[in-house]
């Protein structure tokens, strides 16, 4: 089924104003009628004709009343005509439409944490015992601006079966209203189920941390991939993903972002003290690989500038007492020695 374009002129309150003027004169002709009793009491046809046809045209009056549709920029109608498409009105302004075709969209009344939908109307009425509560009637409006849809965090197993909570924010928007309306039983809910099976897919192929072994990519090699230091491409994926499952009813995906990337809560302190500890190894690497080169030099330049001469044993206790400086934890505390090594 292709979208169908209601190309209608911006008439509205033209027709408003000749429907209140129309409704008025039929008004006053039924009033006139019944003041003018001595000819209902002679059985005059004209009177009751008059008053009859008077009628008849204010219950008219109120059905057209029905086909005036006002819309704001970005926002839509989906008719549909005694349970056939009738086309779609887009554009902002005030129309006059068919007033027996019926406005269409059954997401109107779901809510899934969304910005920049269309928002339901509300009426607050008084009940019985005082107190006053709120009605709210979802409009069947369809909204074509970019809305953000952010689903809870989920827990997935990563490619090492480590547990991990991710969470992806999706901007997204409606590009055609017929796809939207009938494709789907309900696009939001149908959106929202494709975000989750997308994460799931793509997030389960790579490793929280970057690891051996490990290909991300499909081509039979192992990569650097990782969900935490390829949040990017892991966004892209997943956007690719979504947009190839809701292409059939009719939704641009515009962008995806990870918003939340964390080790689910029963190994986060064991995840942590895992990379402090690798954290800690690679410093601890880092210092002894400068260590070693900064008394590689200061031997080097003793020798060459004929500074002292020193045997093995002395240059042995010099290299022991470099490293020790060089690579403890604390500030070194020197000890003179004023007397001779033998």
């Amino acid at each position: 089924m292709e979208e169908k374009i209601l190309k209608r002129k911006n008439n509205g309150v033209a027709i408003l104003c000749l429907l209140i003027l129309t409704l008025v004169a039929g008004v006053a002709l039924a009033i006139f009628c019944v003041a003018s009793s001595d000819g209902f009491e002679k059985g005059g046809a004209v009177y009751i004709l008059g008053f009859v046809a008077s009628l008849i045209w204010v219950v008219i009056n109120f059905i057209l009343f029905a086909g005036l549709k006002s819309l704001k920029p970005q926002e839509a109608y989906v008719f549909t005509l005694f349970g056939e498409y009738y086309g779609t009105l887009k554009g902002p302004g005030f129309f006059f439409v068919n007033p027996f075709v019926s406005a269409n969209n059954p997401a109107a009344s779901t809510k899934l944490e969304q910005s920049g939908d269309v928002m339901s109307k509300s009426f607050h009425i008084k009940t019985s015992d005082g107190d006053s509560a709120s009605i709210d009637v979802p409009s069947n409006k369809l909204s074509l601006k970019v809305m953000t849809l952010s689903n809870a965090k989920q827990k997935v197993n990563d490619a090492l079966g480590n547990p991990v909570e991710i969470a992806v924010a999706v901007t997204w928007r409606i590009v055609d209203t017929t796809k939207a309306v009938f494709a789907v039983e309900n696009y939001k809910e149908f959106l929202s189920l494709q975000c989750d099976s997308a994460v799931r897919d793509i997030a389960r192929i790579y490793p929280y941390d970057v690891a051996p072994g490990i290909d991300t990519t499909g081509d039979g090699e192992a990569d650097d991939g990782s969900l935490r230091g390829s949040s990017s491409l892991v966004a892209a994926r997943i956007k690719k993903q979504i947009q190839d499952s809701v292409d059939c009813a009719g939704i641009e995906i515009v962008d995806a972002r990870i918003t939340d990337l964390a080790y689910a809560p029963e190994i986060a302190a064991a995840m942590l003290q895992r990379q402090q500890a690798s954290a800690i190894v690679d410093a601890k690497q880092l210092i002894v690989d400068g260590a070693v080169g900064m008394v590689e030099r200061a031997l080097s330049q003793l020798s060459e500038n004929q500074i002292v001469e020193l045997d093995e044993e002395r240059k042995a206790a010099m290299v022991s007492n470099l490293l020790v400086v060089l690579c403890g934890n604390k500030d070194a505390q020197p000890i003179v020695n004023s007397g001779s090594l033998y």
